[in-house]
């Protein structure tokens, strides 16, 4: 049985389409000196649909410092990771979130602040350029593996079944992952990313499943929690509400610093929660002068309506 390591890298190097490559070419040409990884992930990745779409990519970089012109970008990056902006390249478009190599390992691990980061690395993801050197993919390969066992660890706390499949523990740490953030996606949401490779989660999840902290054994097609003298099921239960908060509270400081690196980031998330939710956003001219408050009042009627959770 190959190691989680040994999957984690072989799905990333399968090929991507060769117009998401030169996309990320281009990503990592406007940060030359200090890009080291571009990463595809996401919606598009698993439909192949690229045509009036949004593009989902991670720029992995050395530091913030070299990346950036601006001192200030740079130290927002730092204080509040990710920076996300915009891109266009050949007639598609993308949003691309930058993290530096520090940052992308730690924040696809336990001891992260919040959840954005492991949730989506816990999905496949394509390292569609890197740069030329063994040491950079090696860190793109280790950062990741972090991702499954920390999402399957949260869904084993918050397991009160004796035995459960194993598609199970994975929707149920999807489900966990969703509720700690501002989402626009419908409730079936994660059964649906699991529906669309199951395999590929079974195979994941057997392999990650070796490196939880929380005990447990496979046995058939069924996860049993092993014993726990240490309490460290209590213990990620505890770190949960805590993380539903912040991560609430995250989305929304990061949407207002999106009013100043992300060009027209407003409209992109009145796209975002339509696509999404079906529920039609109409954004006015005022909200686009004034995106931080236009936000702020849109906000709390998506809440009302259901259109986020």
């Amino acid at each position: 049985m190959a190691s989680l390591q040994q999957l984690v890298a072989r799905e990333l190097a399968e090929p991507a389409r060769q117009e998401v490559q030169a996309f990320a070419r281009h990503i990592a040409a406007q940060y030359e000196g200090a890009a080291r990884a571009v990463l595809f992930y996401g919606s598009c990745l698993r439909s192949e649909r690229l045509e009036g779409e949004m593009l989902d990519f991670y720029l992995i970089v050395s530091d913030y410092a070299p990346a950036y012109d601006k001192k200030w970008l740079a130290k927002w990056n730092r204080r509040l990771p990710p920076n996300v902006f915009p891109c266009q390249h050949e007639g598609l478009m993308a949003k691309v979130a930058v993290l530096s190599e520090n940052d992308f390992h730690a924040l696809n691990r336990p001891g992260a602040s919040a959840v954005s980061v492991w949730a989506r690395f816990s999905q496949p993801s394509r390292l569609v350029w890197v740069a030329d050197d063994d040491e950079a993919r090696r860190k793109a390969v280790l950062a990741i593996a972090g991702a499954a066992p920390t999402l399957l660890n949260a869904a084993l706390a918050h397991n009160d079944r004796e035995a459960v499949p194993l598609a199970d523990l994975w929707q149920s740490g999807f489900a966990l992952t969703y509720g700690a953030e501002l989402r626009a996606e419908r409730k079936d949401r994660p059964a649906s990313v699991i529906d669309f490779d199951p395999e590929r989660y079974e195979t994941f999840g057997r392999a990650a499943l070796h490196h939880t902290a929380i005990a447990n054994e496979i046995r058939g097609d069924r996860v049993y929690l092993g014993e726990d003298p240490e309490g460290r099921i209590e213990q990620e239960r505890a770190r949960w509400p805590a993380l539903r908060r912040r991560g609430k509270f995250l989305t929304l400081a990061r949407l207002a610093k999106a009013s100043f690196t992300y060009s027209g980031g407003i409209d992109y998330i009145a796209w975002k929660v339509s696509r999404h939710s079906g529920e039609e956003l109409k954004v006015r001219a005022w909200q686009r002068r004034w995106p931080i408050l236009g936000a702020a009042v849109m906000l709390p009627k998506l809440w009302m309506k259901g259109a986020v959770r």
